[in-house]
């Protein structure tokens, strides 16, 4: 029999995709063929979800971990430990991420946990549990129990080079009817102290031209609706110009781009941009963090409050 390595997603809608498993696996291309993606949701019943994985027969199980989903998985892993107590299981993404330690200690059941970005991580795992011929010991960015459930914490990875991670949309039928999620960059400038965006101190962008090449994808295809997950989009400026420049310039009249800003980063130049636009074209989420100006600076947010309200009008 084949080894199988199932990446599990449980999303909060079904018009929602996982970027994370469809990243991990188009990253380890060489092991494509043993690797396999299951998508849920959190409105299945656990039951349908359980039998849907232990149908899958895994070999190795891994679940992307993420706020909405992390108390469902907590529950789906000891119960699959009872029907599946032989098969490994993996946990990745940002909700495991932050005290791997603890969530080890907390669900017996979890053999390791990749830490930070996945995809050179589940590279080296997928090579370890196929080609059998290296040790979890020599893998940067795991937690994980050793020898007698010991829990080994091995060196951090290396940030990735976002023009390393590939384009996952190059078939875009699996994904018709939901929403398309892409990444031009990693990182957050802000340390909000309650954030697990805070944690990634190292700002990194994808190729502007790489990012136009694949944005124009969507465009020739008249996608609804792409979702950049970009924690501040606009947190360089020449590169958030470049983007909109094209999108303004390549518009098609239908497909719509959703960006996450900061609304005191947005300069002047950048606002007269989206005035010429065709309303509609983008769509900007803009988080206030607090009005409050002691909780700001409690939080360890920079941001001035006046400065955002006169944005905001000004965005509108």
């Amino acid at each position: 029999k084949k080894m199988k390595i199932v990446l599990a997603a449980v999303n909060a809608k079904y018009i929602h995709s996982n970027l994370a498993v469809y990243s991990l696996k188009a990253y380890a291309k060489e092991y494509e063929e043993f690797i396999e993606i299951r998508e849920y949701t959190i409105n299945h019943y656990r039951e349908d979800i359980l039998a849907g994985l232990y149908g899958a027969c895994p070999d190795v199980l891994a679940f992307s971990c993420y706020i909405w989903n992390m108390d469902l998985i907590r529950d789906l892993v000891a119960d699959l430990k009872q029907v599946m107590p032989e098969v490994p299981v993996w946990l990745g993404g940002p909700e495991v991420s932050f005290d791997p330690v603890q969530e080890l200690k907390r669900m017996p059941e979890v053999t390791g946990i990749m830490v930070g970005e996945g995809e050179e991580i589940f590279r080296g795992l997928a090579r370890h549990y196929i080609e059998g011929n290296s040790k979890l010991e020599e893998l940067k960015g795991i937690v994980w129990r050793g020898k007698d459930r010991q829990i080994q914490v091995n060196p951090p990875g290396e940030p990735m080079d976002m023009n390393r991670i590939p384009f996952i949309y190059t078939d875009s039928n699996g994904f018709r009817n939901r929403i398309i999620y892409y990444e031009a960059s990693r990182g957050c400038p802000f340390s909000c102290s309650y954030c697990l965006s805070s944690i990634d101190k190292c700002l990194r962008f994808r190729d502007s031209e790489l990012v136009k090449r694949e944005l124009q994808f969507f465009i020739d295809r008249k996608v609804p609706q792409v979702k950049f997950v970009d924690r501040t989009f606009n947190c360089r400026h020449d590169h958030a110009m470049t983007i909109w420049k094209y999108l303004a310039e390549h518009d098609n009249g239908t497909t719509n781009f959703h960006f996450e800003v900061a609304a005191d980063l947005l300069n002047e130049e950048e606002i007269r941009l989206i005035r010429s636009m065709r309303p509609g074209l983008i769509q900007l989420e803009i988080g206030v963090q607090s009005t409050n100006e002691r909780t700001i600076k409690e939080i360890r947010r920079t941001m001035k409050f006046s400065e955002v309200a006169r944005i905001v009008s000004e965005v509108r």
